[in-house]
């Protein structure tokens, strides 16, 4: 057993999600979101290149050595997976590995409302999963595979950097490609993958113009295409892909979003009321003919306000601040965790004292 992996033992017993391990600091640990030192003296600089340098592949150490940085998947069997990223800093190497839970939640565990199921029965467009760096983008996307394997007899190709989540074929046939192992890059194992009778196509990280439009592309030819974006919001995704094209080709990108977003989930996790565990506060922007006149039109800011009115339509959609609202009256979260990802802090402060009257 490597000298690291008591590290990661204990990052995984005690329910964290990452490891941060640094030369020039202390071992520190993400819990719930904090972060918590670890008891152990800080690393030095050559202590932290053994301990991590044990822990890879004569391959890993050679790539390391030429692009002095690495992602890379390390298990530790019956225990974790952990997702790696290993760098050079200002004090020597430095390192962040994130848990990977053996077993795949499902959409009820992850709290998913029955809106995000739906989307995961389309035939084809498109579909994202955006939220900031550690909301559980990866984990949403991971669940929403596992209920398209569990449902339905289609071919799913996942494109990722690295392998997360490792999924067993039941009805589905998943094929799961990893950046840099199996493919080049993502626009590589994209246009690959449109030769290989895809049903689904996840794109873990629609990064770049040249990804992103062959997202499009898939998703044009009858494929459902479900990707992740970084981005707060989902109309600062649906901006965000607009913003990667030319200028000169936007308003035929407006068109074409119109018709093919089918749904955006953005994401953010906040503490758990009673302290364990951390909870998914959802935005979730559902195609209609008014969503598809705002994206052709240019007039993305508007959905915001749309998405205010539209949270108690049936339709599933809702806002953000409509479901932070929601969890509180059902005593999930606490209104200082909602307040850190609210749209709207004040309004919500306004809708929580009336809320503390009506009590």
């Amino acid at each position: 057993m490597a000298r690291f992996d008591s590290f990661l033992r204990l990052v995984a017993e005690q329910g964290a999600s990452d490891l941060h391990f640094h030369a020039g600091n202390v071992p520190i640990i993400r819990h719930e979101g904090d972060l918590l030192p670890l008891p152990f003296r800080v690393l030095s600089e050559l202590e932290t290149s053994r301990f991590l340098l044990e822990i890879m592949t004569e391959e890993q150490r050679a790539e390391f050595e030429k692009k002095r940085e690495l992602d890379f998947m390390y298990e530790l069997p019956g225990v974790a997976r952990f997702r790696a990223n290993v760098f050079v800093q200002s004090q020597g190497l430095g390192s962040v590995f994130r848990v990977i839970k053996n077993q795949i939640p499902t959409l009820d565990e992850l709290g998913m409302s029955a809106a995000v199921k739906r989307l995961t029965e389309l035939n084809n467009g498109l579909v994202l999963v955006t939220g900031p760096t550690g909301s559980g983008k990866s984990t949403t996307l991971a669940a929403m595979v596992d209920e398209i394997n569990k449902t339905s007899q289609r071919h799913v190709i996942s494109i990722e950097d690295p392998i997360e989540y490792l999924h067993t074929n039941h009805k589905a046939v998943i094929t799961q490609r990893q950046i840099g192992k199996h493919a080049e890059s993502f626009a590589a194992a994209l246009r690959s993958a449109l030769r290989e009778s895809p049903d689904v196509l996840i794109v873990g990280e629609m990064r770049d113009l040249e990804t992103i439009g062959l997202a499009i592309q898939a998703a044009e030819t009858g494929v459902l295409v479900i990707g992740t974006l970084h981005a707060n919001s989902a109309s600062k995704a649906i901006d965000r892909i607009i913003d990667v094209i030319p200028e000169e080709s936007r308003e035929q990108m407006r068109s074409t979003l119109s018709v093919l977003v089918r749904g955006v989930i953005s994401q953010h996790l906040v503490k758990h009321a009673n302290g364990e565990g951390r909870v998914a506060v959802l935005e979730i922007l559902l195609q209609n003919y008014a969503i598809a006149h705002l994206i052709r039109e240019n007039k993305v800011f508007q959905i915001d306000g749309y998405l205010d009115t539209a949270s108690n339509d049936g339709s599933g959609a809702q806002s953000l601040d409509s479901c932070i609202v929601r969890y509180l009256r059902e005593g999930l979260i606490t209104l200082e965790e909602g307040l850190k990802v609210a749209n709207q802090p004040d309004t919500l402060k306004g809708l929580a004292a009336q809320m503390a009257d009506d009590t």
